[in-house]
């Protein structure tokens, strides 16, 4: 017998992907019905995640693909709203207030939220669970996040190892009380991010301590998590499910039975695995595929606003990238309209500065453009005249066709422009973080999505302490604005200290601002309530299947 079209697809998709996707259709696989088919009419949702997660400690991870799976077998005291990202959803707090300044917040948690082993999920385990992200031992990223809080930063540096010097008061078994260094209106958008979720105390102490990195706390089979989903099996580089959860309060609103992730790094792979019914959602449409879906078939190819930067980043600790000139040499000399007109074709924005612009009713002080003669002057003032003596490097890029078109694009602009060669190294996710976080790189390809919908998640992440910076460089005029920001109140004084800081870092650039994102998508019309956001995040507690016998 011939290979039918379905089969031809098929062959395509990795093996170990193929049996985990044999596998979800169980003995009433037939002929004639695909798996999303299957899946949707059995309530089990199937997405394209990219990579294979870093990891599930919500202290620890740092990734999208690892996030969108923490926000399914998490929550916080704020969850994400179904359409709306600014606005806030009550998560485990179904109340909350603050006093006259927004500088003390007192969260009401509910008292039938529980542990997916059925514990109550308890004020206490909050408090617990912010000590564990700010213990200096813990290392964890997104830690400066938290120093919003009194005396976390303190804490956070080993000033001290009293955390009742701490803002966090446990006013009884059901009502945590924050305590902050000043005026913080938008803390519930930032109470969304999972440096802020709760881990069950009694489950961590009995796979290590506090402060363990290293813990078979994450394994599938002893993950606890509160919410509305539980993890139930994790096939490594095949997928990772989630089942719904009957301990979480708001089970009955939880509208499908499970949830599939796929860690499918090619974009080609993941989109021929959508074309044949094997996947609800593809996160990665191939470029020379996206004409073909908004012509052909725009009933599922979607373009949503992200509150995203794709930059370079710059080690700034090797020279001769240390020098502030080659640095903006390299910057001025990407066309990155070129880039998004004939490489990306998503309908992204070029990137004039850091900060997605017009965020909160922020400007960027940016005026970044393409000026390849300009680049030239200063690469020469740098001491390397038409790229002559510039050392051999690389760009550090992880897996996906896309970025590799961008760093082949920018690596023959700067041989153009500049004279220089500069080599493509391509890694896997896991191996990438640990090279960048580590500083064993000399450029990289690199992402940011906005925490929550605020210019200073952009911005926070270059101070000179913050575990997301990855370049060596620092500031001290820019770190002490962070700390009037994180005092200031006023919107239009904050916008306009968050506006000096991207000035100082502009100047400086660390990094070469690339473009801002638009996220482009593939999404079967089965899948129901999900809504265009600007963070990318959906809550899945409010997705719904209804079979429609689609198929393209």
């Amino acid at each position: 017998m011939g290979m039918t079209r379905r089969h031809i697809l098929w062959s395509l998709i990795p093996q170990g992907i193929l049996l985990s996707l044999f596998t979800l259709v169980f003995s009433s696989c037939t002929e004639s019905r695909t798996p999303v088919e299957i899946a949707s009419a059995q309530g089990m949702l199937l997405l394209g995640n990219g990579s294979e997660p870093h990891g599930l400690d919500p202290h620890l991870t740092t990734g999208v693909p690892e996030h969108n799976i923490l926000h399914a077998i998490f929550e916080g005291l704020i969850a994400y709203h179904p359409t709306d990202e600014s606005a806030p959803e009550p998560g485990v707090a179904e109340s909350w207030e603050h006093n006259s300044d927004a500088s003390v917040w007192t969260f009401h948690l509910r008292h039938d939220a529980r542990w997916s082993n059925g514990d109550p999920v308890l004020a206490s385990d909050f408090s617990y669970s912010i000590r564990r992200i700010l213990s200096p031992a813990l290392g964890a990223q997104y830690a400066d996040q938290l120093i919003v809080l009194k005396g976390a930063e303190d804490f956070l540096k080993g000033n001290t190892t009293d955390f009742a010097t701490v803002g966090v008061e446990v006013v009884d078994t059901h009502t945590l009380r924050l305590h902050l260094i000043g005026p913080t209106p938008h803390l519930p958008g930032m109470l969304k991010h999972n440096a802020w979720y709760p881990v069950n105390p009694r489950v961590i102490e009995a796979f290590g301590s506090i402060d363990s990195r290293e813990s078979d706390w994450t394994r599938p089979e002893n993950l606890v998590g509160n919410g509305a989903f539980r993890i139930s099996r994790w096939v490594t580089n095949s997928y990772l499910e989630v089942l719904k959860s009957d301990t979480y309060w708001d089970a009955d609103r939880v509208r499908i039975k499970g949830i599939r992730f796929f860690p499918i790094e090619k974009a080609s792979t993941e989109e021929a695995a959508f074309r044949a019914g094997q996947i609800h959602y593809c996160s990665n449409i191939p470029i020379d595929r996206i004409e073909f879906y908004r012509s052909k078939h725009p009933e599922v190819i979607r373009f949503d606003d992200y509150l995203g930067t794709y930059f370079y980043r710059f080690n700034t600790t090797r020279p001769p990238l240390d020098q502030p000139l080659v640095r903006r040499a390299l910057t001025l000399a990407i066309d990155t309209g070129l880039i998004v007109r004939e490489v990306t074709r998503g309908g992204e924005t070029p990137a004039r500065g850091f900060v997605y612009d017009g965020v909160s009713g922020y400007h960027t002080p940016g005026n970044i453009a393409f000026d390849p003669e300009t680049a030239r002057r200063l690469l020469a003032e740098a001491g390397f005249p038409e790229g002559s003596g510039f050392p051999k490097m690389d760009i550090l890029i992880n897996t996906q066709e896309a970025h590799k078109m961008i760093a082949e694009a920018i690596q023959q602009m700067w041989r153009d422009h500049l004279g220089i060669d500069v080599g493509i190294v391509n890694q896997e996710w896991k191996v990438y973080l640990d090279n960048q976080v580590n500083l064993r790189y000399s450029i990289s390809r690199s992402g940011w999505i906005g925490d929550y919908v605020d210019p200073i998640t952009f911005l926070m992440i270059w101070t000179s302490d913050s575990g997301n910076n990855q370049t060596g460089w620092s500031n001290h005029r820019y770190d002490e604005l962070y700390k009037q920001v994180l005092v200031t109140g006023d919107p239009g004084l904050r916008n306009a200290l968050m506006g000096e800081m991207e000035s100082i870092f502009l100047d400086e650039l660390p990094v070469a601002p690339i473009y801002w994102y638009t996220r482009k998508y593939l999404l079967h019309p089965d899948v129901k309530n999900w809504h265009p956001k600007l963070l990318d995040y959906h809550p899945f507690k409010f997705i719904q299947l209804e079979p429609t016998g689609f198929r393209l």
